[in-house]
């Protein structure tokens, strides 16, 4: 039987309506307004949380990965922009207010454990581990002993390695995505039927953590059992950044939200019924009446 969990005031699960999670992540390039823009887009469009990524730069990467070089508005080196792009205490300060001011819930992906130590600050409902991360036995062991629900990205992942990441998260409080790592991801790359292989083989809710271009494949993830669905949301996808062409602009957003929630009535029940707006066609267009 499939467990649910609950995050805030929401519970994810069969049954339940799915979770929909818009992931600013650092498509905000560095600027809490340009956060807050797409905080309301995610509020307006109907989502039920909003994710941020969270890392202790010189924890997360190496001095020689963050030497190279590389040109953007804050520098010529790889950690010119990741230090730009990452959010202090004030930031977050300022967007927990915000996303209490517009009733959506918040959290984060902490690809470290000074990033957990440093979001529990805010009393997060819940922690996110991100799928370069499933593999971090320590993160993972860590993150569990705060108490929370977590969500656990399988993108770049073995059954092994998900099996094992489940063996130390445990699956109460546990919600399994089933993910891609490629930006944005190629349709023969999708492999949808995941969400069924894990709804079989674990007993925590699962949901689908996308990257693709438009909205048909979070849509079928759905229909295919997924209990919650994330997509990362931008103003703009042609602003720079490495998760923006992946990334769903407002219209998108809207309409992936529009048919996420149409998906349980379209499925119906399953019993084979005549509806009273089908009897007057009977009688027009049937010669033999029974």
């Amino acid at each position: 039987m499939t467990r649910s969990l609950r995050i805030g005031s929401k519970k994810i699960g069969e049954g339940y309506p799915c979770f929909i999670i818009a992931e600013i992540g650092i498509n905000h390039n560095g600027s809490v307004e340009m956060a807050k823009k797409m905080i309301d887009i995610a509020s307006t469009t109907g989502c039920d949380a909003v994710k941020f990524q969270k890392r202790t730069i010189d924890v997360v990467y190496t001095e020689k990965e963050l030497a190279k070089e590389r040109k953007s508005v804050f520098g010529t080196t790889n950690g010119d922009l990741k230090r730009g792009l990452e959010f202090g205490y004030k930031e977050y300060k300022e967007i927990d207010a915000y996303c209490r001011e517009k009733g959506i819930i918040w959290f984060a992906s902490c690809w470290d454990e000074g990033s957990v130590d440093f979001i529990e600050q805010f009393n997060p409902p819940c922690y996110k581990i991100a799928s370069a991360s499933l593999t971090d036995d320590s993160l993972l062991k860590y993150t569990k002993s705060k108490g929370k629900p977590i969500l656990l990205s399988t993108g770049m992942s073995t059954m092994e390695e998900i099996r094992h990441a489940v063996s130390i998260l445990g699956e109460d409080n546990l919600l399994i995505f089933h993910c891609t790592s490629t930006y944005p991801s190629n349709t023969e790359e999708m492999n949808l039927r995941v969400i069924e292989s894990l709804k079989k083989e674990f007993s925590c809710p699962i949901g689908y953590s996308g990257h693709e271009r438009g909205v048909t494949p979070s849509v079928l993830a759905v229909a295919l059992g997924a209990d919650a669905v994330e997509r990362h949301i931008t103003l703009d996808r042609t602003n720079w950044g490495s998760d923006q062409a992946a990334s769903l602009e407002t219209a998108g957003l809207y309409h992936m939200v529009r048919d996420i929630r149409q998906v349980p009535v379209l499925l119906g029940d399953g019993r084979k019924v005549v509806y009273e707006r089908e009897l007057p066609i009977i009688e027009k267009l049937r010669r033999v009446h029974w």
